[in-house]
């Protein structure tokens, strides 16, 4: 009897604490007028304030730029030597996209941007720095999977976001046409200055054969010391062909690298022949009399031409093959679609504005109803009441 008791007892205390869906729409309809009026004024207040926020409107161009592919210039210009390959291979590490949007977030840019459209005046300072920041921080440049390129600027000139975002594409072309971006332009200006290097070296060698040939008359060399000389000075060439690949792999590779490693043995292979065939030549050099050390010097001065030549002729040959590439694969930046004026605002988004702060306002208008009532009805309690007394002298600041 007794345990039927107490079982009786708990369901009644379940049944007490439970809150039936009745329960909650009689505290909704108690405080109706409360989260009636505390919604409204939430949504009034939202519409206003959206009213009052500036319009801010956003133009979007979309550029293909061009790919780097491998010509069949670029394929002949592996076949040539070892620096070509290089010189691809440093243009091939980098994506293009990346390169583009690089470019488009330049200083130059910006520079040009802010120069044209005035916007110094636009954006109210008085700093070419703080015009960038401000251009920085309404446009947005993204790199796509798709390969295409997303330039978009918001503004609060409806007239002006379009041609402020064109006008990315226009610098962009205008910087392509100055800076070596594609492979082939890269190729081309690397082989360029090596090549202004080797013509200087080729300068100085006919200046001291012409020195040689006014103080000691016509060289004369035997054909067995010509042949050595010949292939003293084509190994020279391939071995400052190599260092020229390795110095250039340094700054993409590390040495560690199996091609790096490659290289760096067969600069090594090459000089060690040099070595060998200098060091005959000169223990089957006779003793050094007048006449010998003029013809040791006479071979030294035709060895050194040799070399220059060769290695000039080789830098040539490699730089044609770049400048024509660069002429046949042209950076064509396309503008797949070009910004337009933009009919609507981007900027601000009222209905959604007012939406959110009404459906957030009426949440908090229920959950301020439930809290009220459930503070009403522990205040109504004599043990509610003195747990509430203690919480607020405890709360109290004295």
């Amino acid at each position: 009897m007794k345990q039927q008791t107490t079982e009786l007892d708990e369901a009644q205390i379940a049944h007490a604490n439970e809150i039936s869906v009745i329960d909650i729409l009689i505290v909704l309809a108690k405080r109706k007028k409360s989260i009636f009026w505390v919604t409204f004024c939430a949504a009034a207040l939202a519409v206003a304030v959206s009213l009052i926020l500036p319009s801010t409107y956003e133009a979007s161009t979309k550029v293909m730029p061009p790919q780097q592919n491998q010509s069949s210039a670029s394929m002949l210009l592996s076949q040539l030597g070892g620096i070509a390959g290089v010189a691809g291979g440093m243009a091939g590490l980098k994506n293009p996209n990346d390169l583009y949007v690089g470019m488009l977030r330049s200083r130059t840019v910006a520079d040009k941007l802010v120069e044209s459209f005035d916007l110094k005046k636009v954006y109210d300072t008085k700093s070419q720095d703080g015009a960038r920041m401000r251009l920085a921080e309404a446009t947005i440049i993204a790199a796509g999977k798709d390969g295409l390129i997303t330039i978009s600027v918001e503004g609060r000139d409806q007239k002006l976001v379009a041609p402020m975002a064109n006008a990315y594409v226009t610098e962009l072309l205008s910087l392509t046409k100055v800076l070596a971006v594609t492979e082939a332009a890269q190729r081309r200006v690397f082989f360029e200055r090596q090549l202004e290097a080797a013509r200087d070296q080729l300068v100085k060698a006919e200046r001291a054969l012409k020195g040689g040939l006014a103080s000691r008359g016509v060289i004369s060399v035997d054909a067995e010391s010509r042949a050595i000389v010949e292939t003293i000075a084509r190994l020279r060439a391939e071995a400052s062909a190599k260092e020229i690949q390795l110095s250039s792999m340094r700054s993409f590779v590390t040495t560690s690298n199996p091609e790096y490693r490659r290289a760096e043995q067969e600069l090594i292979g090459l000089r060690s022949e040099i070595s060998k065939l200098e060091n005959g030549r000169a223990s089957a050099e006779p003793a050094q009399s007048a006449a010998g050390q003029s013809g040791l010097e006479s071979i030294k001065i035709l060895r050194d031409l040799k070399y220059h030549q060769m290695l000039y002729e080789l830098l040539a040959k490699q730089y044609e093959v770049a400048r024509l590439d660069e002429a046949k694969d042209p950076p064509i930046i396309q503008v797949l679609d070009p910004a337009i004026e933009p009919e609507r605002r981007s900027k601000p988004r009222r209905g959604l504005i007012v939406i959110l702060t009404t459906f957030t306002a009426f949440m908090l208008a229920i959950l301020w109803a439930f809290f009220r009532e459930a503070s009403q009805r522990t205040a109504a309690s004599p043990d509610g009441h003195a747990k509430l007394t203690a919480l607020k002298s405890y709360l109290a600041i004295r």
